[in-house]
């Protein structure tokens, strides 16, 4: 090929006309993932994506061979506790997937303040070990290939998992028998995050989707029985909420979680009474988001109630009995239908919440600067992860009562101690490892410098005991600088908080390569994390930067509530004062400015590439949302429905519309200006963000830049055609698809080594 692909414009196929704004999408054919036609010039796009980054293969493939060097390929997992179990995953040198084991626990009573898993050492098995799941194995002769869940049953003897072999993301969930090997039932289809055992381990909860890919519906399946015999157990019908089953250590009741962007109520799911109707926690609360965190005999609730940055308050948890009681006396109010919420039918009988707000008791409130995320409690502990000054916090408590024996609520946990850390800049999370009754938390630290430590805490001391230090071969974190800055945003008022990372030798001279991060939606915090595929670039010289731009959740949920909707502009403004600022302040050179985001951080490049394209050099979008008005238009695309209250409802609104239009990439593309470099990436399969955006956009490009662009600045797109949104599956795979970008990237600003 001499020319990159293009694709002829049939116009007619999708006219838009609202608002007084007519659009005619002359390349909207392209949506149709069966059409031979589309095949044909995603593969041409393909074939044009190796010819124009063939020149930085070398590089590529250097960098693949930086990264395994960087890798320990024969490793081993932390093991966590389920049962009379410890469970963990090895990887294998020359393997793309892992194998999972188990192995019997010495004892199983509860596990003390400073009882340690077994030491699993790489490539050496330990004596009893048991082979559970073989990735490998269930990948063989797939091209895509990824275990989505990996459940083991109360008792042990079996365990649940979720595959999916084409990246849609719509899972077969599948039991096999621990003593055997044999899959005894694979006939859940169609399936979405989220499962749980019920206490018999005969029984399980399952989540069902819709054709929007929405999660809508809590299954009961019966081990061993086909699917068409399965009980609907709660139903969501407001089209803007999903389902969530929510995982919890209670091993007495799960939560299921019915929300959306702004609101959510919760149902408790009594574990030993799998037919029994799901209770509601605390009913409907318009603009209200809530957490329920089973404590054996109260809840712990984080909510919005009281304050937007959230709230922990406790509620009494009525005795099992009661619980049945109550049950029972809904199930005969429902006639044997499942629980609906929001129904369509004002007639559908409002049912009693358990736990109703006059009932909580405020355990902790926000203070300045803080933002209540989660809760985890044990029989014994609670820790609360929050954020505070752009970082996260653990705070734990020990119990003092049992509720009940006590006067109330407030005398049942102990004062809240933060874990103490030594980093200033570094990532602090939860991790699973434990069981309820157990005196054992972890939590995992790490930085975009420091690889994760797996600690187990003492939760009466809050003393740290290392589990487990990743170990990177050849990688000294003291020969770089990770810190943090704060650049003001052009309203003069908005400092945006920024991560900076560089080798240590690496000064602000005006001359060095850049490459800077952003996301800034859905309150998702784009927070210092290691990953070994970024430290080629940093070996390189590369100063590398994120973002934390409005819109994420970095600072708050003020922070994200003024980077959505109507001040969604802002998100992008944030990025782009960053990157001003790194030019100016002299950390990167103004040629040598790469900038990279994914999904609806695609669409924070498309905005700035519009809005500001002599910025950068060269842009790499991931999966990128770029044709956000057209899919937040149509309500019978995936998600689109729930992701109003993201963007705002242009359909309806007229203002959002306008807003939406004035900053969606593919439709304010800059005529006649010398654009970046851009390197696009999707798959055929995703169901989140779909392949046509991205293949629209590359040729709206390639039309506004013209041929001198294409060999100088080229825009290339790369499709996986059998993946899905986290693109390639297998740990080779994914090397080779960033080693791409990094290479191409790379060359644009002047590395070519």
């Amino acid at each position: 090929m001499t020319a990159p692909p293009v694709a002829a414009k049939r116009l007619g196929v999708r006219v838009r006309s609202l608002h007084s704004d007519r659009i005619d999408d002359g390349w909207d054919w392209l949506r149709d993932g069966e059409n031979p036609e589309v095949i044909a010039h995603l593969n041409a796009e393909n074939t044009w994506t190796d010819q124009v980054t063939h020149s930085s293969r070398s590089l590529a493939q250097e960098i693949v061979r930086q990264v395994r060097a960087h890798t320990i390929l024969t490793d081993v997992s932390v093991p966590v506790r389920a049962g009379d179990y410890w469970y963990f995953s090895r990887w294998t040198e020359g393997d793309q997937y892992r194998r999972h084991y188990r192995v019997a626990a010495q004892s199983s009573g509860p596990m003390g303040t400073n009882d340690l898993p077994p030491t699993v050492t790489p490539g050496v098995p330990l004596d009893g070990e048991e082979l559970i799941i073989d990735e490998n194995a269930l990948a063989l002769g797939h091209e895509f290939f990824r275990l989505a869940d990996l459940v083991p049953s109360p008792d042990g003897a079996f365990v649940a998992w979720a595959a999916d072999w084409s990246g849609d993301e719509r899972y077969r969930w599948h039991i096999t028998k621990m003593s055997t090997g044999e899959v005894i039932d694979s006939g859940v289809d169609h399936a979405g995050y989220g499962f749980a055992w019920a206490a018999s381990s005969q029984a399980f909860l399952y989540v069902g989707v819709d054709d929007a890919w929405r999660a809508h519906q809590v299954w009961l399946h019966t081990v061993g029985s086909p699917q068409f015999n399965d009980r609907l157990l709660l139903e969501e019908e407001d089209p803007s909420f999903d389902i969530e089953i929510v995982d919890s250590l209670d091993p007495e009741h799960v939560v299921i979680s019915s929300s959306s962007l702004t609101s959510s109520q919760a149902w408790l799911w009594i574990v030993s009474e799998p037919t029994a109707t799901p209770l509601p926690i605390t009913g409907p609360m318009d603009n209200v988001l809530i957490s329920v965190e089973p404590a054996g005999d109260h809840l712990v609730l984080v909510h919005s109630a009281r304050s937007r940055e959230g709230c922990v308050a406790l509620a009494p948890l009525p005795h099992r009995e009661e619980l049945l009681r109550l049950s029972g006396e809904q199930e005969l109010l429902l006639k044997g239908c499942a629980v609906y919420s929001h129904p369509s039918d004002p007639s559908f009988p409002a049912l009693a919440p358990i736990a109703p707000e006059p009932l909580w008791w405020t355990l902790r409130q926000p203070r300045r600067g803080e933002r209540v995320l989660y809760a985890e409690a044990g029989a014994d502990y609670l820790a609360v992860t929050m954020r505070s000054g752009g970082l996260t916090q653990v705070e734990v408590r020990m119990r003092s009562a049992i509720f009940g024996q006590a006067d109330d609520l407030a005398h049942v946990w102990g004062p809240g101690r933060f874990l103490a850390t030594d980093a200033d800049i570094r990532t602090i999370s939860t991790v699973p490892g434990a069981r309820f009754e157990d005196r054992s938390l972890r939590v995992e630290i790490q930085s975009v410098t420091a690889p994760p430590t797996t600690l187990h805490v003492n939760p009466i001391t809050c003393a740290l005991t290392t589990l487990r230090v990743r170990d990177v071969p050849g990688w000294d974190p003291s020969h770089f600088v990770e810190e943090r800055a704060w650049v003001l945003a052009r309203d003069g008022r908005t400092r945006i908080p920024v991560t900076l990372i560089h080798r240590s030798d690496v000064t602000p001279d005006f001359t060095n390569p850049g490459w800077l991060l952003g996301y800034g939606a859905y309150e998702i915090s784009y927070d210092p994390e290691f990953d070994t595929l970024r430290l080629p670039l940093l070996e390189r010289g590369v100063v590398f930067a994120i973002a934390h731009v409005r819109g994420g959740g970095e600072m708050g949920r003020s922070w994200y509530e003024d980077g959505r909707q109507l001040s969604k502009v802002n998100s992008f403004t944030d990025f782009i004062d960053v990157a001003q600022w790194l030019t100016t302040s002299g950390w990167v050179a103004s040629e040598r400015l790469a900038a990279e985001g994914r999904s609806a951080g695609g669409l924070l490049m498309g905005a700035v590439l519009n809005m500001a394209p002599s910025l950068f050099r060269v842009i790499v979008a991931g999966v990128p949302f770029v044709d956000a008005l057209t899919t937040i238009l149509d309500p019978t695309l995936p998600l689109t429905v729930g992701e109003w209250q993201e963007w705002g409802n242009p359909v309806k609104d007229p203002q959002v519309y306008a807003l939406m239009r004035s900053y969606s990439p593919y439709e304010n593309v800059p005529q006649g200006q010398r654009l970046p470099a851009v390197f696009a990436s999707t798959s055929l399969n995703d169901t989140r963000v779909e392949f046509v955006e991205p293949t629209k956009w590359v040729q709206r490009l390639r039309e506004a830049t013209g041929t001198a662009n294409a060999i100088a600045r080229p825009i290339v797109l790369r499709t996986e055609m059998v993946a899905g949104h986290s693109g390639p599956s297998g740990r080779e795979g994914r090397w080779a698809c960033r080693a791409q970008e990094f290479a191409f990237t790379l060359t644009q600003l002047g590395i070519t080594e």
